[in-house]
């Protein structure tokens, strides 16, 4: 098999002269036959001015380089898509499915033997790997790292489930204006992702348990030494296994990789972004998750790292008390040791080497758990009969089984517009229900299952209630919300069907999500829903495929022409 430069020649009908041509180009840039002779490392710059979690992308790409050309081989830097949450309309999830195409065309198209996938923000190293895994190719993941920590009269602040908290203490009128501002510039003082364990943290720590990243590379923040460092070594990796042709994401995405990051997703107390994107990668595999797997994983797994929005902490001092290596120590009972892993080995063997800090509180023993079950649990109920999703490691105790009146909302835009109205008829005790905010409703399911407390509630004290949505939620945010469901109410689903009044029943421990009518009248609502119209946006161009070929939130969002045949759940 043809590889390095010789591999993928554009067809002229000669192949001799395809590569005669190409030669002719790249010798433009300088390259001398010695450096073209040898394995290729394609490396993915995801850099942009609009994405400061990848902020230090231009220096990683520099480190990887350094790696690969001190381990003989030839580091070729390419650009793809980048992603930033905050920067993307209407919503960074619309856009993971592009980059994820983008990605895996390229590592098709170019005549790479190995790639270095750099990213970071939520749905970029997902959207990496969905295309790797399609791709096939040898690839390896190098994720940019969290931000530092920063201060605000004398407390430690983290983007962003500070920046939720604060914001809800200043709509509750006990923050003041001038207070907030000066927060804003202190929520993020660095490059990096968010420094708590929200959704880019969790795909990060998700990685090393999957056998994807070198040991060590979910933790270390950005701005370290330590992330050159790994960001070398990955280069260095990368060009081994140009040489050695492996392992391939097809030799390491196996049943029992995916499971061991379902554990990881648990005992982190990981964002439910986890599970739309996990699904999405293992959809493109042979081995496809079922929803209730991770319920099932979640009832025996506990969740041990002390960092908000379920504790305390943040990502840089889970780095210093030995990050993921040393947490899998506590984990070993649970975990496929000998699942193949991309430093070359197993993961026991990758983990063998740990840093065990004493008198460290983030990392808790099996003997006091931070919480004695899993993170995130899995709900059915006539509400959501293809699973919705609940972090009840973030959620209020007393809410865990609650019944309250329905307060109804049809889209994100008449949320928005009456959450604060003084006349709204809502008592803390009600559950608020948000619809049409799902793949399709959106588009593009927006972490808008974080709805916020009624103004006139949170002026009175309350900080959480019952919430349920077909949206996601950053991995940021905390409270008892109830997201992704599905279907959807964008194509009839149950969730179309309530009304303002109706009574709906959580109950976690029995896993079930309920509204209280009966199934004649359900029928009967059913045979008088009518889709809502196609936006005029989404008749055309990426939208309309959108549209068109989104899965629902239980096989992850991907497009259905994209999943590997036969992994649907």
């Amino acid at each position: 098999m043809s590889n390095g430069l010789r591999q993928g020649l554009t067809s002229y009908g000669d192949t001799a002269f395809s590569l005669f041509l190409r030669k002719a180009f790249i010798k433009g840039m300088g390259y001398s036959d010695d450096a073209l002779d040898r394995p290729i490392v394609g490396i993915t710059d995801t850099y942009s001015d609009f994405n400061p979690c990848h902020g230090n992308v231009p220096q990683l790409i520099e480190a990887v380089k350094r790696g690969v050309m001190l381990a003989g081989a030839m580091p070729m830097v390419f650009p793809t898509v980048s992603i930033h949450e905050s920067f993307a309309y209407p919503t960074s999830m619309f856009l993971r499915n592009l980059m994820a195409m983008d990605t895996e065309e390229m590592i098709r198209a170019l005549p790479v033997d190995s790639v270095v996938l750099i990213g970071g923000c939520d749905k970029t190293i997902p959207a990496q790997v969905m295309g790797a895994a399609s791709a096939d190719k040898p690839a390896i993941v190098l994720p940019t790292g969290p931000m530092l920590v920063g201060h605000f009269k004398g407390e430690q602040l983290g983007a962003c489930t500070d920046c939720r908290r604060l914001w809800g203490e200043f709509r509750g009128e006990r923050m003041s204006g001038e207070d907030i501002e000066r927060a804003n510039e202190r929520l993020v003082p660095s490059v990096g992702t968010c420094g708590v364990m929200g959704t880019a943290s969790t795909i990060a720590c998700m990685m090393e348990a999957l056998g994807l990243s070198l040991p060590g590379s979910a933790s270390v923040p950005a701005t370290y030494a330590d992330r050159v460092r790994i960001a070398e070594a990955t280069g260095k990796r990368a060009a081994e296994m140009a040489k050695g042709a492996g392992p391939k994401p097809s030799d390491i995405l196996t049943e029992a990789a995916f499971r061991n990051a379902i554990v990881m997703l648990q005992a982190i107390g990981g964002s439910t972004n986890g599970v739309v994107h996990l699904s999405a990668i293992a959809g493109r595999t042979k081995n496809p998750i079922a929803l209730e797997t991770y319920d099932d994983v979640g009832r025996t797994t506990p969740v041990l790292v002390d960092l908000k929005p379920t504790g305390q902490h943040y990502m840089e001092h889970f780095h210093q008390a030995g990050g993921v290596p040393r947490l899998m120590q506590e984990l070993k009972d649970l975990l496929a040791l000998d699942a193949r892993h991309v430093a070359g080995g197993t993961l026991g063997e990758a983990i063998k080497d740990f840093e065990d800090v004493p008198g460290q509180t983030v990392i808790r023993p099996r003997t006091a758990p931070l919480k004695s079950e899993g993170g995130l649990v899995v709900l059915r109920g006539n509400l959501a009969p293809r699973g919705a999703v609940l972090k009840q490691g973030a959620a209020a105790a007393n809410l865990m089984q609650h019944e309250g009146r329905a307060v109804v909302f049809d889209s994100v835009a008449d949320m928005t517009a009456r959450i604060d109205d003084p006349a709204l008829d809502v008592t803390a005790e009600d559950v608020l229900v948000m619809r049409n905010a799902g793949p399709i409703g959106a588009p593009g399911m927006p972490e808008a299952g974080y709805i916020p407390i009624p103004k006139k509630l949170a002026q009175q004290g309350v900080k959480d209630m019952v919430r349920i949505s077909d949206a996601r939620m950053s991995g940021t945010a905390f409270g008892t919300i109830v997201l992704h469901i599905s279907p959807e109410a964008a194509t009839g689903g149950p969730l179309a069907l309530v009304k303002t009044g109706d009574r709906i029943r959580l109950d976690v421990k029995a896993r079930r999500i309920d509204v209280l009518i009966d199934d004649t009248e359900m029928t009967k609502r059913q045979a008088a829903w009518q889709a809502p119209p196609v936006p005029e946006v989404a008749q055309r161009g990426y939208a309309k495929l959108y549209r068109d070929h989104v899965q629902q939130a239980d096989e992850g969002c991907d497009f259905d022409f994209l999943a590997r045949p036969g992994s649907k759940t």
